[in-house]
């Protein structure tokens, strides 16, 4: 990695704008001890898919009350990384991976560890929604209440269903269509939730990101530069080895990374040089 040292750069408006918010009196990178705690830790993190290796020793802490970003050009294993988070990697035809992923202490690779038990700690926002195509709105958004036994009667699921719309900016939307056909987790991860998104709904989900780190550790891949450099406390920068691994090549507090840098590839990628 190509260190640098006392070197300073004004990012572009178009990066750092008047929008973002000051930076929450949140320390960042996190203490190991919180992310144990609290959080994630992940140790020397490599996945491939067969033969190819599409990530490399990643180490990376998530703290929790705080959104991480990952950030980077397209192909350096950004979404590869979240979906070995919770285990959604290892869906994939001859996927493997190698390394710890530790929640709250626990390796959720390790022996006899549930796949199905730690996505429901570690729950994912695809790029996409994926609803249950022969279930109500109302269904879909309770499914996940009901596998788990947390609520039965139907009163007490409508309120939480009706919250869920509400904070995801969706309620007004759908209240008149919930019979239409169309689980409260630890972390969140989200893949480029806001991608198709027009400004307007982006900031409302932006909005929903900053309310509920207050409780949850959530970590986002975007390739929107303002959007990490609004809602995120921390920043990890992802790049391509010549062999075409993703390797982590900084972390640190959203304004450290933004506007001093440690790795030369990290300024040309946020200003636009390349990626």
């Amino acid at each position: 990695m190509a260190m640098m040292t006392d070197f300073q750069f004004k990012p572009p408006a178009t990066v750092l704008d008047e929008r973002a918010e000051p930076a929450r009196d949140i320390t960042c990178p996190v203490s190991e001890a919180e992310a144990w705690e609290e959080g994630m830790v992940i140790r020397n993190l490599s996945a491939w898919y067969g033969s190819f290796q599409a990530i490399r020793d990643v180490n990376l802490l998530v703290g929790p009350k705080r959104v991480t970003a990952v950030i980077g050009p397209s192909g350096c294993g950004k979404s590869t990384l979240i979906r070995c988070l919770n285990r959604m990697h290892e869906v994939a035809p001859k996927a493997r991976v190698a390394g710890q992923v530790y929640l709250r202490t626990e390796d959720i690779y390790g022996r006899g560890v549930d796949p199905v038990l730690v996505r429901r700690r570690v729950g994912m926002v695809f790029q996409k929604p994926n609803p249950f195509p022969t279930m109500s709105v109302f269904d879909n958004v309770a499914a996940g209440l009901r596998l788990n036994s947390l609520f039965s009667r139907r009163s007490h699921l409508a309120d939480i269903v009706e919250q869920g719309l509400r904070r995801a900016a969706l309620w007004d939307e759908v209240k008149d269509k919930l019979n239409r056909p169309a689980t409260e987790p630890e972390v969140i991860l989200m893949d480029e939730p806001c991608s198709a998104l027009d400004p307007v709904a982006t900031l409302k989900i932006e909005d929903l990101m900053r309310d509920l780190s207050a409780s949850y550790a959530i970590v986002i891949v975007t390739h929107n530069m303002q959007q990490a450099a609004r809602v995120a406390d921390c920043t990890a920068v992802m790049m391509m080895a010549e062999d075409r691994a993703g390797e982590m090549v900084e972390f640190g507090a959203t304004s450290d990374v933004f506007t001093n840098p440690r790795d030369k590839r990290t300024e040309d990628y946020i200003t636009g040089r390349f990626g």
